[in-house]
């Protein structure tokens, strides 16, 4: 594989020992990029854009690659992400790696909450939380981090609604790179504190996501950024793979099958178009059956273009300005709207929103009844779980996959004025006698 980067070349080393693993490195079965809306393809560069249309670039795979991968390959690998290098674009070598080495977090069975939503196929919720920095994010950012190293690049940077953040200074620290993150300065504090706390460079921006997303665009033309791969922006294509190995996971999970139905939240729409791409991966591959599934979109009602859009049989979503508790999902005008509305059309899936008391409810719900804790963007899942029960859109005789993407302890503020202490006593037995705990 060569990644090249302007001004340079890097060539990845041929298959050799992995020492990680005592046996052979997977052979990279990426062959370059290709546009999405007009098929033009390019080498594994340094873009994001087709240089012929500007529709979204991303990887592009040598399918008899892809399918000399096996079961029992990927189970002998490590307990993470890199498992699955034989169907990545980068980080076959484990000494070209910038990681934390996230992935394989819990798949969590939640009978409770599917007894109190009527739900007979089985419920499951995959824990992202457990990540390193508590969110999925850890899985794209160590695909970005890996490639933005073998282009050639010695800083990284990011704008961010908050978890791409952790994540992105963590990564640095770890490596010991410079990095740069830009975040609205309304950000929850738990998120900003969890930035911070790394040492790095983070610059918080008077505006919206969209806002900083714009600004880190301008910054990445500069000079004095030159040298800084953006890895939501000009390392995008490699970044975006990540996300595939969550429905890597899932599949193994469930004893190498897809779940006929899956609710994935959405900000940009990525993670939902990369969960689909990952089950029609392993299909082509031959590494699980060929099956049907349904994939299921969730929305704050603060930031719903996609929603919106869906709802009105739009191919194009327009862009809103974002309100509401869900910050990390407050992305108005996302990148990968109109690829997450291709998804669930030919899926035959649904979009739902909920309101911020849904949102708080759905957070509460998901605890009580798992014992996981998530943060905002859960509890849009987790209602839109309910809501789509309820209006009959989804199937409550399938098998069911909602994804809790993060921590709930990064967004405490919502959930302050409406949980704490059941009971207040002094310390004798009369007091807690007095309030009905003992008799």
């Amino acid at each position: 594989m060569t990644l090249t980067a302007p001004g340079s070349t890097r060539t990845s080393p041929a298959a050799q020992a992995d020492p990680a693993a005592g046996g052979p490195i997977a052979p990279c079965p990426a062959r370059g990029l290709i546009c999405r809306n007009c098929g033009a393809t390019f080498g594994l560069i340094a873009e994001h854009a087709c240089a012929e249309c500007f529709g979204p670039l991303e990887v592009d795979y040598d399918p008899e690659v892809m399918r000399a991968v096996t079961r029992e390959q990927i189970e002998a690998g490590p307990q993470n992400i890199w498992r699955y290098a034989g169907l990545l674009p980068v980080g076959q070598d484990p000494a070209d790696r910038i990681t934390l080495d996230p992935g394989l977090t819990p798949l969590v069975r939640a009978d409770r909450l599917a007894e109190e939503l009527g739900l007979t196929g089985g419920l499951w919720v995959k824990d992202d939380s457990a990540n390193p920095t508590h969110s999925f994010k850890d899985r794209v950012v160590s695909l970005a981090a890996t490639a933005a190293k073998g282009l050639g690049y010695t800083k990284i940077a990011a704008a961010s609604t908050g978890n791409l953040a952790n994540s992105v200074a963590a990564h640095a620290a770890r490596a010991g790179l410079p990095s740069f993150v830009f975040i609205p300065s309304d950000l929850e504090p738990g998120k900003v504190v969890q930035s911070a706390i790394y040492g790095q460079t983070l610059v918080a921006v008077d505006g919206s996501y969209d806002d900083v997303n714009r600004l880190t665009s301008e910054l990445a033309e500069t000079d004095e950024f030159e040298d800084t791969a953006f890895v939501n922006q000009n390392v995008r294509p490699y970044y975006a793979e990540g996300s595939k190995t969550m429905g890597y996971e899932l599949a193994e999970q469930l004893g190498w099958r897809i779940p006929a139905q899956v609710v994935i939240p959405m900000a940009s729409g990525s993670l939902l178009t990369k969960v689909d791409k990952a089950f029609r991966e392993l299909v082509a591959a031959g590494i699980v059956e060929a099956t049907e599934w349904t994939i299921f979109g969730a929305q704050s009602a603060g930031c719903d273009p996609i929603a919106t859009a869906f709802d009105n049989g739009w191919d194009v979503v327009k862009p809103v300005k974002p309100t509401g508790i869900a910050k990390s999902l407050n992305i108005g005008n996302p990148a990968d709207g109109p690829y997450a509305l291709d998804a669930i059309r030919r899926t035959g899936g649904a979009v739902g929103r909920v309101g911020d008391e849904e949102i708080v409810q759905g957070i509460r719900d998901l605890a009580r009844t798992t014992g996981v804790f998530a943060e905002t963007a859960g509890g849009v899942t987790v209602a839109v779980l309910r809501q789509l029960v309820e209006d009959g859109r989804l199937d409550r005789t399938k098998e069911t996959v909602v994804l809790n993407t993060g921590e709930g302890l990064k967004t405490l503020d919502p959930l302050e004025p409406v949980v704490g202490p059941t009971h207040r006593v002094e310390p004798s037995l009369r007091s807690v006698r007095a309030a009905g705990l003992i008799r």
